[in-house]
């Protein structure tokens, strides 16, 4: 088999086959004439054999079989955060909250004014969303795709959601008219790619049996990518991790935020003072990994009466996405969402749940490296919370909204008392303080190989993923976000390799 891989030559070969990766395989591979590889590192089930663990809509962040295991480095705030990241076909699309909502106008704009980006407007993305929606109910436009959504109602949520909405707009919050919408701000019901309990992962959607049995398309699960090697100043193969090598015409990173860096910096493509030190000769000189930005998130834990304890599904259900009083013009920073806590054993109720405020779009950059020339050691990942002290206010602003939402009925009155940060945090210099010791992520890490213009000296690639200065070679995932979406990333970044796999088309 190592023969044949080191024999084999495609026109594509797509490395990772999540959100992106299995937008590109199936978009790519609908031409009977390009023969197309797409390598995964995790296991490909059939599309109906998904473990529990990746398809059942309640159970969130996978487990260890299919998860990469990152971990961050301890950073501004002094804790280590576990990194959810899905190993398996499907990518994290198969572990994450299902969560399906395009980009607002304002990000589209941010992107056109800060970095020139002006052929990615929001008008132009929306029919790449439409190819890929299959929509039922009223949650999208988008009715023939392959990738199922749908607008949740209010009667879908559980009592939980229902009440954090009805409270919510209680405390003076309008509902949104959708998510999905262009004045998509308020409270309501997500829009969600899960059916009857299931997160209908991309591995399942994308790469249906119809599109695994395309001749020209093959698939190699189990298979870690160690580097892509550049000859002339074009990518023309890739080195696998037990040795083996494979050619294509073109080659395609897709492997997500934190692997794409780490395949591209063991290329020697990136930044010299990381590889230099590495021994990795530098064939490219440029800034990958200088500008992770995620979504940090401040969880506050409340008790519930013994007696309000109802059913807890969906776990995902809605939300608030308002501007705190911080935002810049015309955009809106901070979401605010309900879970319930499965263990309710620390409540002295027995049961209790999250209210969590979310800083969706912060100033504070991180940063990515590799240290380690073997493919199968994780990155070194800061994810830079608090490094701008700016996102603190935004921060604490989305605190106060909880406890505001949290005074007004019906949630009120299923509320027994708030155990993190707790009553002793009532003024704003006390949440300040509680930060460092709580924020955990969104997991919504972008922009380690940010696009931008020519003669941005912070850019990796441009618009369409392709790679500075190297020939056939590109990067199709969101790392390539300029800076993070305003929203759950993993639906836009489906949009993203769906306008790019066109425009190869």
């Amino acid at each position: 088999m190592e023969m044949q891989m080191s024999e084999a030559t495609y026109d594509v070969i797509i490395v990772g086959g999540g959100s992106a990766g299995a937008v590109m395989a199936n978009r790519l591979s609908a031409d009977p004439g390009r023969r197309v590889l797409l390598i995964e590192a995790g296991r490909a089930y059939a599309p109906n054999a998904y473990p529990d663990i990746v398809r059942r809509q309640d159970m969130l962040s996978g487990d260890a079989a299919h998860d990469w295991g990152f971990a961050s480095t301890p950073g501004v705030i002094g804790r280590s955060i576990p990194l959810n990241r899905g190993k398996v076909l499907g990518g994290t699309s198969a572990i994450n909250g299902a969560v399906a909502m395009r980009l607002p106008k304002s990000d589209h704009a941010r992107w056109a004014a800060v970095y020139g980006l002006t052929d990615f407007a929001w008008e132009d993305a929306q029919p790449h969303y439409r190819s890929l929606e299959r929509t039922s109910g009223t949650g999208g436009q988008g009715k023939e795709g392959p990738f199922p959504i749908h607008q949740l109602g209010m009667e879908e949520v559980s009592e939980q959601h229902s009440a954090f909405v009805a409270s919510t707009l209680a405390a003076g919050f309008k509902a949104t008219v959708g998510f999905n919408t262009p004045d998509p701000l308020g409270v309501g019901p997500y829009v969600m790619n899960t059916r009857m309990g299931q997160r209908l992962n991309t591995g399942m959607a994308l790469l249906s049996d119809d599109v695994r049995a395309r001749p020209n398309l093959t698939i190699r699960d189990e298979t870690l990518v160690d580097r892509v090697i550049v000859e002339g100043g074009r990518a023309v193969r890739v080195r696998l991790a037990d040795g083996a090598e494979v050619s294509g015409a073109e080659i395609i990173l897709s492997a997500g935020t934190y692997v794409s860096p780490a395949i591209l910096m063991r290329s020697g493509i990136g930044p010299r003072d990381v590889l230099d030190p590495l021994g990795i000769p530098v064939i490219a000189d440029l800034p990958v990994g200088k500008r992770l930005q995620d979504h940090p998130i401040m969880p506050t834990v409340w008790a519930i009466r013994a007696e309000a304890v109802g059913l807890a599904f969906p776990p995902i259900g809605a939300m608030l996405w308002e501007a705190s009083s911080h935002a810049a013009p015309g955009e809106a920073d901070i979401n605010i969402t309900t879970m319930p806590i499965a263990d309710g054993s620390g409540s002295p109720t027995g049961a209790m749940f999250l209210l969590a405020a979310a800083l969706v779009r912060p100033k504070s950059l991180g940063s990515l490296r590799i240290d380690s020339v073997d493919p199968a050691a994780a990155p070194v990942i800061d994810l830079g919370f608090l490094r701008d002290p700016a996102d603190r206010e935004p921060l604490i602003d989305a605190v106060e909204i909880i406890g505001k939402i949290a005074t007004h009925a019906p949630f009120s009155d299923m509320v027994g008392m708030e155990l993190m940060p707790g009553a002793a945090a009532s003024d704003r210099a006390a949440i300040d303080a509680a930060l460092a010791g709580a924020l955990v992520t969104y997991q919504h890490p972008t922009s380690t190989v940010p696009m931008g213009v020519e003669g941005d000296p912070t850019a990796v690639v441009d618009s369409h993923g392709r790679v500075r200065g190297i020939a056939g070679l590109r990067v199709v995932d969101a790392s390539i976000w300029p800076d993070v979406p305003s929203v759950a990333t993993g639906f836009p970044t489906m949009m993203l390799a769906e306008r790019i796999a066109r425009s190869m088309m």
